[in-house]
């Protein structure tokens, strides 16, 4: 331990001589020396500018991006995998699609988020990922659907949620807390069945442990999260202690599930466990608990996000939302929720173009990475080496002229409207595209037509924030500091 120590305090000497000395002696270097011609310092490549952003990741990448004719950029940085980020349509389809078996999750993003989801679906490659992702289908069905509208959807809207939103004009609430909350329950009752006392508990330790997991991923230098890992102190303690929450809290709803043989749910987990086997190799209460865990995080905060974004939207656009309120007189004729069929929110094209235009500008994931398994050039002309990290993305994509036209700015959901509502995925890979395609995009479609319906035909929401929100890229996007509303009676 003592020497392990020293190694670190020496490590830290040498970063902080190496970062004093380009803070205050800094290169005449152009603009674009971190960018795709790049002139890195030799010896610590891009890191000064990294860290000099790191607050600011989007808009720094995105800024990049625009200036760089192929909208690629190569960031070189002491103590990081060398990084290759596109917002080119045609790159992405490749690494999604056309040369897909050389673009998986790989080690270095499994190492970053493998404490907390394991072996996973969202943490793993070949044929363990595959076998989950055959079984997690069985959750998607068009029977499913149904079943969340009227049998999850509609008890915890009417029970919980709408009573929770207090329609004075003065109270003011934190609408994204309610939703976030909101749809950690659903996506309980989904995977796992019924809800049980320790889901507050969950909710709150996968909080945490998602946000220490993220920023791993955009740490300037690496080194520095992996040897406080390795010595047990600060945010890796924190997060080691999350994550033994988050896997005893599972484990127990495993074993609950699997006790239950007389009156088990229709969750997807009592399907899995009547599976019962070893899964290439891992053992079956291990992959079983990893798979609950990804699919928790992945519905947690994906659609509580695009949610707050688009309220946040509506609220400063009242055209667009008499547009809704108009096209939901049409589609839903009845004053109850019990009439909004799935049927009937299909009908909801504004509606649906409108969440669309949302997560354009708003992506509830930012950024997503691959990691080269051997050398490969991109259709734009970048060399890529093997080991490299290369990530697509979304937030810059919705951001770009080249792909959206002069008026990307705005928020225009008639863009989605007719043809254009068939946008290719690789311009707007929001839901991934190609094998790894988001399973559950019509599910989450469904839950945010239905709460988006559900309020805006009883509530005018009305935003009390002063300045813009601004955008913290977890492993899904969250506004900072909430969305504070205050609501008024409406009633259609």
């Amino acid at each position: 331990m003592a020497a392990m120590i020293l190694f670190f305090i020496l490590i830290m000497t040498i970063l902080v001589m190496i970062l004093l000395k380009q803070l205050l002696f800094p290169t005449k270097a152009p603009p674009s020396y971190y960018g795709p011609k790049s002139h890195p310092h030799p010896l610590i490549g891009s890191l000064i500018p990294f860290y000099r952003n790191r607050r600011r990741l989007l808009h720094w990448y995105t800024e990049l991006l625009t200036d760089s004719p192929s909208h690629t950029i190569t960031l070189s940085r002491l103590g990081a995998r060398r990084t290759i980020i596109t917002s080119n349509p045609s790159n992405v389809e490749h690494i999604l699609s056309t040369n897909f078996p050389n673009y998986p999750k790989g080690k270095a993003f499994t190492d970053i988020l493998g404490d907390l989801l394991g072996s996973g679906i969202f943490n793993s490659d070949g044929h363990l990922w595959l076998s989950q992702r055959k079984l997690a289908s069985h959750a998607f069905t068009l029977r499913s659907l149904r079943d969340l509208i009227h049998h999850i959807l509609l008890p915890e809207l009417s029970h919980h949620f709408l009573p929770s939103l207090i329609p004075d004009g003065r109270t003011v609430i934190d609408l994204q807390k309610l939703l976030r909350s909101f749809t950690f329950r659903i996506v309980c009752q989904m995977f796992v069945g019924p809800l049980s006392a320790d889901h507050l508990q969950l909710e709150e330790a996968m909080d945490v442990a998602s946000a220490i997991s993220a920023a791993r991923g955009s740490a300037p230098i690496a080194l520095l999260w992996k040897a406080k890992r390795a010595l047990g102190i600060g945010s890796e303690q924190h997060l080691w202690e999350a994550v033994d929450l988050v896997h005893r809290l599972v484990t127990d709803i495993v074993l609950r599930n699997r006790s239950e043989t007389k009156n088990p749910s229709n969750s997807l987990l009592s399907r899995i466990l009547k599976k019962g086997r070893i899964f290439h190799g891992v053992k079956e209460e291990i992959w079983i608990r990893d798979m609950v865990i990804s699919l928790l995080m992945a519905g947690k905060d994906t659609t509580s996000s695009a949610l707050t974004w688009f309220f946040w939207l509506l609220s400063t656009h009242p055209k667009v939302e008499e547009k809704i309120l108009n096209e939901l007189k049409l589609w839903i004729k009845s004053e109850e929720e019990e009439e909004m069929s799935y049927e009937s929110l299909k009908g909801l094209k504004y509606l649906e173009a409108s969440l669309m235009e949302t997560m354009r500008l708003y992506p509830p994931v930012a950024w997503d990475s691959k990691h080269a398994v051997t050398d490969d050039i991109l259709p734009d002309g970048t060399l890529i080496r093997k080991g490299d990290r290369v990530t697509y993305f979304p937030y810059g994509m919705g951001r770009m002229e080249a792909i959206w036209g002069e008026d990307w700015r705005e928020y225009r959901p008639e863009r989605w409207m007719g043809e254009l509502l068939r946008v290719s995925p690789y311009k707007f890979p929001v839901f991934q595209a190609g094998p790894r395609v988001c399973l559950g995009r019509e599910m989450a479609m469904v839950q945010m037509k239905f709460v988006a319906a559900a309020v805006l035909r009883r509530f005018q929401l009305r935003w009390v924030g002063t300045e813009t929100p601004v955008i913290v890229p977890h492993l899904t996007t969250l506004m900072a500091g909430g969305l504070p509303v205050v609501i008024l009676e409406r009633g259609l």
